[in-house]
């Protein structure tokens, strides 16, 4: 431009309009106004840029969802909000008041069955539709609720029918399997009106941990989980059932189930992302749905329990690997977690390192994370952006399951 500016005076001005055609364009092209009016920012009134939190440019990575065209949460309360990214157990086989109360008060984004609430099919399918005919506020209605279950095969199977083998098994048997075991697994629990498997395990099972004796692994190398799991996942999410990889970063080495004992993973960062988050580069682009992140803790990855680690959600999940779908927290109610403090503590600690839905075995500790988290972000002590976001995540996902 200088030697522009040396030939003339017309020289000079066409320079000039270059130059501010220039900043225009940038101006154009950078983030715009209050994040409540985009589709990755927050209602209306909130804060400007500096409030959605840290690791922003991970988020817009690729996704498993459509892009947004708009900002799904917006109208929701605080409360609302919060409840999206809630999922809850109950007792019994029919729906309690309490549970129906809440889902009405857009308070519970969906719930989790276990083994005593589900009896006979046609029991299990009553169960589920008069869930989802649950009548919710006006900005709900059109997303269908998370029905979850834990049907991973073996061990841990909450429901007749396939898998009809234990990720040791298909892992086994080869692609070809695991790749049937999923689309069979997918339309049993299509059947029963359950749209999220908490499943497949994505841990490499390394020899004499729990994930390995338990048979609960797909195989002992990368690419024994890479060539059978990632099939097994991809199967299943093609009959309309989200499949959800664990636990991240992976528990292979763990010695014990971390649901009754706190375990700490003393692998080298390098050996982790090595070997146990291996598997998750493929599950991420083959569009796998949800990560759930485990409750160990990884001293060379952070000083806190996965799920609550920042460093370890954000920082490899999100950024490193660049997982754009849902993050879900294992169970809320553990001791690894009763350790690091109570329901409020780990509900807030959940949020600010980034995980999307909190998990639930009871409907009371899930009120009270609901609660924990609704008045931080009314609060401003969670970044609104970054709350908005994962809300607008969850609700993508429910979108994505239908009706």
């Amino acid at each position: 431009m200088a030697s522009v500016l040396k030939k003339s005076p017309l020289g000079a001005a066409a320079a000039v309009v270059l130059l501010l055609g220039l900043l225009a364009l940038l101006v154009l092209s950078s983030p715009q106004g209050d994040p409540g009016s985009s589709p990755t920012g927050t209602n209306s009134g909130g804060p400007g840029p500096a409030g959605v939190g840290p690791f922003v440019k991970s988020e817009s990575a690729s996704s498993p969802f459509p892009p947004l065209p708009r900002n799904l949460s917006a109208g929701l309360t605080y409360h609302q909000m919060a409840g999206q990214r809630i999922v809850a157990g109950f007792e019994g086989t029919t729906v309690p008041s309490v549970i129906r109360r809440r889902i009405r008060a857009g308070l519970i984004g969906g719930v989790i069955l276990f083994a005593d609430n589900l009896g006979s099919r046609k029991q299990i399918q009553r169960l589920t539709s008069s869930l989802e005919r649950i009548a919710r506020p006006d900005g709900l209605r059109r997303y269908p609720l998370l029905i979850m279950v834990d049907q991973e095969g073996g061990l841990v199977k909450r429901l007749s029918g396939a898998p009809n083998a234990s990720a040791e098994q298909m892992g086994a048997r080869g692609a070809a399997y695991s790749q049937r075991q999923g689309t069979l697994t997918g339309r049993n629990l299509k059947n029963a009106g359950i749209n999220v498997d908490l499943a497949p395990v994505l841990d490499v099972a390394r020899p004499g941990g729990v994930i390995a004796d338990t048979d609960r692994g797909f195989g002992s190398t990368v690419k024994k989980v890479n060539a059978t799991a990632i099939p097994f996942a991809r199967a299943l999410q093609r009959t309309g059932v989200a499949a959800t990889a664990k636990h991240f970063p992976g528990l292979g080495a763990a010695g014990e189930n971390t649901d009754f004992a706190v375990q700490r993973i003393r692998l080298s960062r390098a050996a982790l992302r090595k070997v146990d988050m291996a598997p998750y580069g493929p599950f991420i682009a083959a569009r796998g749905k949800l990560v759930m992140v485990g409750s160990a803790i990884y001293p060379a990855l952070g000083p806190k329990p996965a799920m609550f680690e920042p460093k370890i959600v954000r920082g490899q999940l999100r950024q490193r690997l660049g997982f754009n779908g849902v993050t879900i927290t294992d169970a809320m109610g553990t001791v690894a977690v009763s350790d690091f403090g109570g329901a409020k503590r780990a509900a807030i600690a959940a949020a600010h390192a980034g995980m999307d839905i909190l998990l639930y075995g009871d409907w009371q500790s899930a009120g009270r994370g609901e609660q924990a988290i609704a008045t931080r972000l009314r609060g401003g002590k969670l970044p609104r952006g970054q709350f908005t976001r994962a809300t607008n995540r969850t609700l993508q996902l429910r979108a994505s399951l239908g009706s």
